[in-house]
C-alpha cells in the first residue's frame, strides 16, 4: 500500500471520521464501520484532505484534464481543497467548477459556479463515499447540458467495494455503463489490512474483533 493511502487511513481514524460499531445505513444494512467526511470541516483537516485527493488524481490519471467538479454540497469544498493542493503541491493549475441545486434567475444565472464548462473542459469529478452513485449520476445529467465537457475520472475518499441492489456495486455499475473511471483515495480492503497491524489497532483504540466483523460484513456484502 502506498505511503499516502497509510496516511489517509490514519488521518481518518484520527479525526473520527472513520469510526466503528454498529451503523444502519440508508439501505437498512447494519454495518460495522461508517464514514463521514463532513466531520472534516476544521482548516487543517480540509487541506489534508484535498492533499489526499490530489495525490489520488495525479497517481492515478495520466491524460490531462481542465477542471475539479465537485457535486452540490459536499463536493464543493472538496473541489476547491483539491485544486488549491494540486497547485501548491503538485503545480498543477486547474480550475474549479460546482453545481447550485436550483437556478438562479438574476445575476450570474445558471447551474454551474466557478468555470464555465464547454465540450473542450476534461473534468475530475471528486465526491465522499458512493453509495448508490446519484450524486454521479445527477452530475452527469448537469454536466451534459452544461457545457457537456468530458468527464475523465471520479475520485472517492472510500470504496466500500458493496453490492449495490444486484450483485455489482454502485461504481461498478457506473463504471461499465459509461467507461468512466474511477480512482478510490483507499478501499476498504485498504483499510482492512491497515487494520490488520496491531500497533495501528493500539493507536486508535479499536479491538482486533472489529477486524473480524468487518470481514463478516464483506463476506455477506462485499464485492471483488
Amino acid at each position: 500500500m502506498k505511503a499516502y493511502k497509510k496516511e489517509f487511513i490514519d488521518f481518518l481514524l484520527e479525526m473520527k471520521s472513520l469510526k466503528f460499531g454498529e451503523f444502519t445505513l440508508k439501505s437498512g444494512r447494519l454495518s460495522p464501520y461508517f464514514l463521514n467526511t463532513g466531520m472534516l470541516h476544521t482548516g487543517e483537516s480540509i487541506n489534508k484532505l484535498g492533499s489526499f485527493y490530489a495525490s489520488t488524481i495525479t497517481d492515478n490519471l495520466k491524460t490531462p484534464f481542465t477542471a475539479i467538479f465537485g457535486p452540490a454540497y459536499k463536493g464543493i469544498p472538496l473541489a476547491i481543497a483539491t485544486v488549491n493542493a494540486l497547485y501548491h503541491e503538485q503545480k498543477i493549475n486547474v480550475h474549479y467548477s460546482f453545481n447550485r441545486k436550483e437556478a438562479k434567475d438574476h445575476g450570474d444565472m445558471g447551474l454551474i459556479v466557478g468555470k464555465s464548462l464547454t465540450s473542450e473542459d476534461r473534468i475530475v469529478l471528486v465526491d465522499d463515499v458512493i453509495t448508490a452513485g446519484t450524486a454521479v449520476r445527477e452530475s452527469m445529467e448537469i454536466l451534459e447540458k452544461n457545457g457537456n465537457p468530458k468527464l475523465e475520472a471520479v475520485i472517492v475518499s472510500v470504496d466500500r467495494m458493496e453490492k449495490g441492489t444486484g450483485e455489482k456495486s454502485a461504481i461498478q455499475e457506473i463504471s461499465e455503463s459509461t467507461g468512466i473511471s474511477f480512482f478510490p483515495i483507499v478501499t476498504i480492503i485498504d483499510i482492512m489490512e491497515f487494520l490488520k497491524e496491531e500497533q495501528a489497532r493500539e493507536k486508535h483504540g479499536i479491538d482486533k474483533s472489529m477486524l473480524t466483523k468487518m470481514e463478516e460484513y464483506r463476506v455477506k456484502y462485499g464485492v471483488a
